[in-house]
């Protein structure tokens, strides 16, 4: 390295650093519910893992939250272990708690971005959100193929019946707004999450059905099969068990909140004897469910690049400019419909290529997780839908109780009344009254740590927003037939995205069929975009976390966000490291308008 170089590398570093540093610093601000109701042992926070009254569901020593705050503050593992009681039953550990403390090297700091407080116990947007996750937990084995116009489904059109009657405010829609239609949600917009595209065509993104040919040339699009270098991922997810869910009996659910480990070794609870698991493509919220269950937390986003690059979707198009021959995973190959010259010598590989890429979208996960960290543990410590729901189940002692509490939970039960009605008649069990809980996907329910952010909808923002820089996010998705070359040779079909339609492509969507094993064609009025289906992946993930009963849409909605601003920090960053050809990308955000990255 010559003297010059070493200079430069080290302007850039400080260049970077400096952004990093002149960036706005935001305060972090709760909801104030903590200290709301410290007096009635914390009733709005995430206490899972301390000793829980039996009676209440709440914890039986105050001291011991306070410890358990104090421990996040002090900043240093072991005092998790030897300055916080916690219930003889504890096995769980609680996951992660001081990661938002720790510095980054690349990207804003994980305390230089925040989230808005999450919605307080008496507002209409905390009940109309916990009524969502009710509602959830009722449609977990109705096929997201019904969540559409014309739905046939009698027990979606009731939960969005009861939803719109809640009557949730505009004030409060316009803060988080949802994708209604006059006001109100229909079968089509349900349970979509809030950003462009995400109301158009199927539930599921295509990015979670579709596959591409192997290297060795099998394999169609509807094959659900993603090349993966010379191995192939597979799109199907193991077929839970319909209905069953866990949780909904009062000591089993106490149980869980002190922290008995109740999932580990236990799997057959939820796909029955290993020797009849079976795979399917996700068609109910419940696989949607089992995919975020157990997923690597980049892994969708990871096998959606894998799908682009083998699809060899267009680049964005501030990136074609600089050079058309952007090349695919193999570091050869053209684009579709892509009459560019050919008269470079040089291309892309691990500038510009498929690794280049797929570094960054898995290399922003732990910058989002460790910032959701500080979220979860340092600002909110937020309590989960499960014990929002036993709230609800004890009001009556609760209230009698702790004076402070007023008529919150009472209040909140009236408010979303005929949701918490059909609660009960769900998790009724013969002649036995049903509970208010919140059936569970999962046997240990929530995660060891707090609702709000979320750490998969955190990584979403900001894997699928690094995807939105490198990828065309106009590009459409096409179904073109290419008859076979000879006599009676068989026409082949290929789907893929492309920035212009070529006369005879034809606009595609695809759906599971009634099995799951095969997907099936499906009618859309228009072109699905690639940002759209960027975006309704990154709310499928996160909203599948809600369709388990784990989250509320404010932890997706924030959280999301959240994420896309930790991977634009890091795309400025990434844009000083450029001397010569130049970085420039564009990002759709998730709100709409775009961000222009670089310079040239």
């Amino acid at each position: 390295m010559t003297d010059d170089r070493r200079a430069s590398a080290k302007r850039v570093r400080d260049a970077a650093a400096q952004l990093a540093y002149d960036r706005e610093h935001p305060v972090h601000r709760s909801n104030g519910d903590e200290q709301r109701y410290s007096g009635a042992r914390y009733a709005m926070n995430f206490t899972k893992g301390l000793d829980h009254d039996p009676a209440t569901g709440l914890i039986n020593d105050p001291e011991a939250f306070r410890a358990f705050r104090a421990a996040i503050d002090n900043g240093f593992v072991d005092t998790f272990t030897s300055r916080v009681p916690v219930s003889e039953m504890k096995q769980r550990k609680w996951e992660a708690p001081t990661a938002g403390l720790v510095f980054e090297l690349e990207g804003p700091d994980a305390e230089a971005v925040t989230m808005a407080p999450p919605p307080a116990l008496g507002s209409c947007e905390l009940a109309y959100e916990m009524a969502e996750v009710y509602e959830l937990a009722l449609l977990r084995d109705v096929p997201l193929a019904d969540f559409k116009v014309g739905s046939a489904s009698a027990e979606l059109k009731a939960s969005t019946k009861r939803l719109n009657k809640i009557g949730y405010d505009l004030s409060g829609k316009a803060g988080r707004p949802r994708k209604n239609v006059g006001g109100e949600i229909t079968c089509q917009t349900a349970f979509r999450g809030s950003s462009p595209g995400v109301e158009h065509g199927p539930y599921l993104s295509q990015l979670m059905l579709l596959g591409n040919k192997s290297v060795a040339g099998e394999d169609e699009a509807t094959d659900g099969r993603v090349r993966y270098g010379a191995i192939r991922a597979n799109q199907r997810v193991p077929t839970a068990m319909e209905g069953v869910d866990f949780m909904t009996a009062w000591d089993e659910w106490l149980a869980v909140q002190n922290g008995k480990d109740t999932q580990t070794g236990n799997e057959a609870d939820i796909f029955g004897p290993s020797t009849g698991v079976t795979r399917r493509f996700i068609s109910t919220p419940r696989d949607l469910a089992t995919f975020v269950h157990y997923d690597a937390l980049y892994e969708a986003y990871l096998n959606a690049c894998l799908l682009l690059l083998g699809m060899q979707t267009p680049k964005d198009p501030e990136i074609a400019a600089f050079d058309p021959a952007f090349d695919k995973l193999s570091g050869g190959g053209k684009l579709h419909a892509d009459t560019a010259p050919r008269n470079r010598q040089a291309g892309g590989f691990a500038l510009w290529g498929g690794p280049h890429i797929l570094t960054l979208v898995t290399e922003v996960a732990t910058r989002a997780l460790k910032a959701v960290r500080y979220q979860k543990f340092n600002t909110h410590c937020r309590l989960r839908p499960e014990a929002l729901a036993a709230r609800i189940e004890r009001a009556g002692e609760i209230e009698q109780r702790f004076p402070s509490v007023c008529k919150g939970f009472s209040e909140l039960e009236t408010s979303i009344g005929d949701t918490v009605k059909a609660i009960v008649k769900k998790n009724t069990v013969g002649k036995t009254p049903g509970t208010k809980l919140l059936p569970m996907a999962f046997q240990e329910g929530s995660p060891m740590h707090p609702s709000y952010g979320a750490g998969h909808a955190t990584v979403a923002g900001a894997c699928v927003t690094m995807l939105k820089a490198f990828f065309d996010t106009s590009a459409v998705l096409v179904s073109r037939c290419t008859p076979g070359g000879s006599k009676g040779a068989k026409t082949t079909e290929e789907v893929f995205f492309t920035r212009t339609p070529m006369p005879g492509d034809q606009p595609v969507a695809f759906v599971p069929d009634t099995t799951g094993k095969k997907l099936q064609p499906v009618h859309v009025d228009c072109y699905l975009t690639l940002e759209g289906e960027l975006n309704k992946l990154a709310a499928n993930i996160s909203i599948g976390r809600n369709m388990a009963g784990v989250h509320y849409f404010s932890d997706y909605y924030d959280s999301l966000r959240m994420g896309e601003k930790i991977a634009l920090g890091i795309l400025e960053e990434q844009a000083l490291c450029y001397p010569l050809d130049p970085f420039v990308v564009s990002v759709p955000t998730f709100d709409g308008p775009v961000r222009r990255i670089g310079r040239r």
